[in-house]
């Protein structure tokens, strides 16, 4: 269930109605949600602190068991229920059996590069070798393009699969058909309602599929279509004599994409994510343990270590250097090369950092700028002709976090034209306003989900694109907007936040978009310290309960911001202080840390 779908207690939590970030701080769990709480608490002999959380996100007495413990085999869904999954898996067995020369296409980000590898290690273990072409972001941009399928077709491919991407891509995939190459797409983004023809097309969100399934990020999408080839060479008898491919030793590569794509952990989501952490953790994939060794991630990966740790590095390929290195990380099995390209991705991320951190701080400029004018614009469109296009994205998101609204960042890109990446708040369909944009002919092209999308306009098409976007998104930001509070699972202290009670809640988790963390204040804590630490301007903070008990705690790129400002004024002073809870296991002990989040003066 989604947070919308709660009713959320409408009295302020501990009288906040104006924290540091300007928010009205709520309890998650409402009177009727608490008496949940209890019922799962008595009946299941849960901790009441994770009774809370269960049902503060909206599961029942009944579903607990469920909940706690999701089987894949309880949510995967017939394939079929895809529209033109059938097609699909018999072209690909077909493929298969012939040994034929198929192309992968797919998109310059994790979820595209995790598709690639899931189809291609998919067909290398039935000895084929499939080529993976991903696009150059300012050379080819996004999604397939005419002259990369004629190379790819002149290379000798027989079958073009698309992952990732294809779903507006009528003139590519036309030519594909011209060329005499027959074309199937996995993808999940908005569907326009003419699409483009393909032997196959499958995604949960074209128009006509019944799936349910439009949460999926593309690899769970190519996950499900794995079973279905898995499915029609079992009916023709090509595993006799031979075992079958492990699937779920392929998990580890969907929960990546599932985290970094920023879809939903719900459902079928957080059990591919619950059980592909577990084959991560055996460190099997000798391109992800590389991976994880050059983040410095010595611990057993967590849900936002795939998020924040794994999943940045493998994007700056795709962002500031080559875009295929995400997809050869995840397929070689020579650890002298998944060492070399671990590095570089490594490289490329703490340069994409730098040239992030300047772009952010001239967006920002802009943004306030904007707000000064307009307090009340829905949406925030920064540009400039200086910014990496790789970076716009990031860019995005950073606005978005700071003002709590949808925000784009555009750069130049090719042939007099601007491109730009979106990044949205809950309940405000981003994907959707982009696909309306590119049918009234104010872009050119371009696409995505509700909460990320890219878009590519005429150099003087700024103006026009925002105010259609605009009108088109203001009245879902306005309900957003009005229901923009800080949801509060519990309170505790310092002295009661121990690794137990952190540990006993991942039984919960993951955690992650739609499945938020667990959140608790600390009232009336006493911030002892609070300064600057490290180049992405974080504010490391010890705070003390009245009890006497401490805990350290950080709040990540606040200097300089309304949160870090009100931290480093309270030093001395008592403070409400929300955030989560992690495990710290640096020098081998084991202590807890909050990240902060949001603090209010007392009343």
């Amino acid at each position: 269930m989604t947070e919308s779908a709660l009713n959320l207690d409408p009295r302020p939590f501990l009288g906040v109605t104006s924290s540091a970030l300007g928010r009205v701080w709520s309890e998650r769990c409402d009177p009727s949600r608490a008496a949940v709480a209890t019922a799962i608490a008595q009946t299941h002999g849960l901790p009441d602190t994770l009774a809370r959380i269960l049902a503060g996100r909206g599961v029942t007495l009944s579903e607990v068991p469920g909940f706690l413990a999701p089987r894949l085999r309880d949510l995967l869904p017939d394939p079929d229920r895809l529209t033109d999954m059938r097609a699909a898996a018999e072209r690909l067995a077909d493929a298969v059996q012939r040994r034929e020369r198929v192309a992968i296409f797919g998109d310059y980000d994790v979820d595209g590069a995790c598709s690639a590898a899931l189809l291609a290690g998919y067909l290398a273990g039935f000895g084929l070798d499939p080529v993976i072409h991903i696009p150059d972001r300012i050379t080819e941009g996004y999604g397939p393009n005419v002259e990369a399928i004629r190379r790819l077709q002149e290379g000798g491919a027989e079958l073009l699969v698309t992952v990732d991407c294809g779903t507006a891509s009528h003139e590519p995939l036309e030519e594909a058909r011209r060329l005499g190459l027959d074309a199937v797409v996995f993808d999940h983004h908005q569907a326009p309602e003419d699409l483009p023809h393909a032997l196959a097309l499958v995604n949960p969100n074209r128009q006509d599929d019944l799936s349910g399934l439009g949460h999926l990020c593309a690899a769970g999408v190519v996950f499900i279509g794995l079973v279905a080839l898995n499915r029609a060479l079992r009916a023709r008898g090509v595993f006799q004599g031979r075992p079958e491919p492990d699937l779920l030793s392929a998990l580890d590569l969907v929960a990546l994409a599932t985290v970094a794509d920023v879809v939903p952990l719900t459902g079928l989501n957080r059990a591919f994510v619950r059980q592909g952490l577990q084959v991560m953790r055996s460190r099997r994939r000798i391109g992800l343990a590389a991976l994880a060794d050059s983040a410095g991630l010595s611990d057993a990966p967590e849900c936002w270590h795939l998020g924040y740790l794994l999943g940045p590095r493998i994007n700056a390929g795709g962002r500031i250097g080559d875009a295929a290195l995400g997809s050869r990380l995840m397929l070689t099995e020579d650890s002298q090369a998944a060492a070399r390209i671990a590095g570089e991705l490594d490289r490329l991320n703490r340069e994409r950092q730098m040239i992030e951190q300047e772009a952010v701080a001239e967006a920002e400029a802009q943004a306030v700028h904007q707000l000064d004018s307009e307090p009340d614009a829905a949406l925030l469109i920064t540009s400039s002709e200086t910014w990496h296009p790789g970076v716009v994205g990031l860019v995005a998101a950073r606005l978005k976090e700071r003002f709590r609204r949808p925000a784009f960042a555009f750069a130049s890109g090719r042939e007099a034209t601007v491109t730009g990446s979106g990044r949205s708040v809950p309940g405000v369909d981003l994907g959707r306003a982009v696909r309306a944009a590119v049918e009234a002919g104010v872009a050119i092209k371009g696409g995505g989900h509700a909460m990320a999308a890219g878009v590519t306009l005429a150099a003087d098409g700024l103006e026009r694109f925002k105010a259609f976007a605009g009108d088109a998104l203001a009245s879902a930001v306005e309900q957003a907007c009005a229901i923009d509070c800080l949801l509060v699972d519990a309170t505790l202290t310092a002295g009661a936040a121990q690794p137990a009670l952190v540990a006993s809640l991942e039984s919960a988790g993951p955690f992650g978009q739609g499945q938020p963390e667990p959140l608790f204040v600390l009232p009336h804590h006493r911030v002892l310290d609070a300064r600057e630490v490290g180049s992405g301007g974080h504010v490391r903070v010890r705070l003390r309960s009245g009890d006497g008990g401490t805990i350290n705690a950080i709040a990540f790129r606040a200097a300089g911001q309304p949160l870090g400002q009100a931290l480093q004024n309270a030093v001395g002073n008592v403070l409400h202080v929300a955030g989560t809870l992690s495990i710290d296991r640096w020098g081998g002990g084991e202590r807890v840390q909050m990240r902060i989040v949001d603090v209010a003066v007392p009343a």
